[in-house]
């Protein structure tokens, strides 16, 4: 009889991959973040950014003010602001720079989304696919 007893099994456990931030801000969105968030009459935790359905292209970005941090918000913390992703627009959201442009007609936050297939000619909506991951 052999008295090698027998080879435990060496699990070597993965590290785990950082999970990507989901949207970056530009300086210009989170100056504007911050003017908004410090002027409001409640308080403000950040802004919540999602998406809808709707519009002719058939999907639009929202941005409202957030008064709590949710358990299944994605919590995006850039440039000293925090937006808070909605959790159903994580993958059509995923690789978003977040900006603020201001032109003599309107002022609005953009979003350069590289999961946007097209838009409608109005500007108003998009055309989303899910992020490949």
């Amino acid at each position: 009889m052999s008295n090698m007893t027998p080879a435990s099994p060496t699990h070597s456990a993965k590290p785990k991959r950082p999970r990507p931030q989901v949207m970056r801000l530009t300086e210009a969105a989170a100056h504007r973040i911050q003017e908004l968030t410090g002027r409001a009459d409640s308080e403000i935790v950040g802004l919540r950014v999602g998406v809808k359905n709707g519009g002719c292209a058939g999907q639009s970005y929202t941005v409202e003010y957030a008064h709590e941090i949710r358990p299944t918000d994605e919590v995006v913390e850039d440039k000293g602001v925090k937006i808070l992703v909605d959790p159903k627009a994580v993958l059509f959201l995923l690789g978003t720079e977040m900006d603020y442009k201001v032109d003599k007609m309107q002022a609005q936050f953009i979003f350069n989304n590289p999961n946007q297939v097209s838009a409608c000619g109005c500007g108003e909506s998009v055309q989303l696919k899910p992020a490949q991951v």
